[in-house]
């Protein structure tokens, strides 16, 4: 058989094995790895390379050690799962590099870190001033966490007090120009509704690229033809529009009546709808 047939044919079985392996290990081996992942996953490449190659043609061997390896962290991280005090000498624990706002020099040079690089790790969270830190440790696997202190922090809508809608993941009903049925189901639509809104848009089915749908039932759309503008959903705001002059109209009878009854009716029923707006107008913006 031909050296190059030989290496491809070994390159093939060894990508079988290293996939079994990599599946047995899960997704954490490839995301997230400890020094002894890393040094395992390593090691296990090289036993492939070095096999594919033929070194020694030794196939079973290098298999063998693989699934050695790969067993071997395997047994390590359900071990980990089990034990704190395993897990902690087997993955590491943090370091605290400010706490209180002060940094800890002496975890830096614990971890031979210099002040250079903790600013380097603080930029890479768009931090510039190791002032404004309150809190950081140093992650097992070398990513820095931080908490600014609480001047520091953004705002969100629960400081502000705003009542804001839960939102849930987007349903994707169209992709390369097919419908896609169970997605279209549990987002609780059917066939006939999501072809009027594709006509309301002016486009076709197959001219969709991908098209999904929100939380609030609007269809977003995106198109082969970069070109095309696609209009944005417009029931919400429509709708608060409507509520809102309707609130006005309101408003406007109660100045314009003259009798008592009448316009005490308009204005009560001109607040319930302002309430209704409050209510609502985060919803349909």
């Amino acid at each position: 058989m031909p050296e190059w047939l030989l290496i491809g044919a070994r390159s093939i079985l060894f990508v079988g094995v290293l996939f079994v392996i990599t599946k047995l290990i899960g997704k954490k081996q490839i995301s997230e790895l400890s020094f002894f992942e890393y040094v395992s996953g390593i090691t296990i490449g090289s036993i492939a390379g070095e096999i594919i190659m033929g070194l020694d043609n030794h196939w079973a061997s290098g298999i063998l050690s693989i699934m050695i390896f790969g067993l071997v962290t395997l047994f390590a991280d359900m071990l980990a799962l089990k034990s704190k005090s395993f897990r902690d000498f087997f993955e590491g624990k943090g370091t605290i590099f400010i706490k209180d706002g002060k940094i800890l020099e002496d975890n830096l040079k614990k971890e031979r870190y210099s002040i250079d690089d903790l600013s380097s790790l603080l930029r890479q969270k768009n931090v510039f001033k190791a002032a404004d830190v309150e809190f950081a440790v140093l992650e097992p696997r070398g990513d820095l966490s931080i908490m600014l202190k609480k001047e520091n922090q953004p705002l969100t809508p629960k400081d502000l007090q705003l009542n804001l809608p839960q939102e849930k993941e987007p349903q994707t009903v169209i992709m390369d120009g097919n419908i896609l049925n169970d997605p279209l189901a549990g987002s609780g639509k059917n066939k006939k509704w999501l072809k009027a809104e594709i006509e309301k848009l002016g486009l076709t089915q197959e001219n969709i690229f991908l098209g999904q749908i929100d939380s609030f039932g609007d269809l977003t759309v995106d198109v082969y033809d970069d070109s095309i503008k696609v209009p944005a959903p417009q029931q919400r705001p429509l709708l608060l529009a409507m509520i809102k002059k309707c609130a006005a109209d309101l408003e406007i009878f109660s100045l314009q009546t003259d009798s008592k009854s009448a316009q005490k009716m308009y204005e009560k029923n001109t607040e319930k709808l302002n309430q209704i707006i409050k209510k609502l107008a985060p919803y349909l913006k």
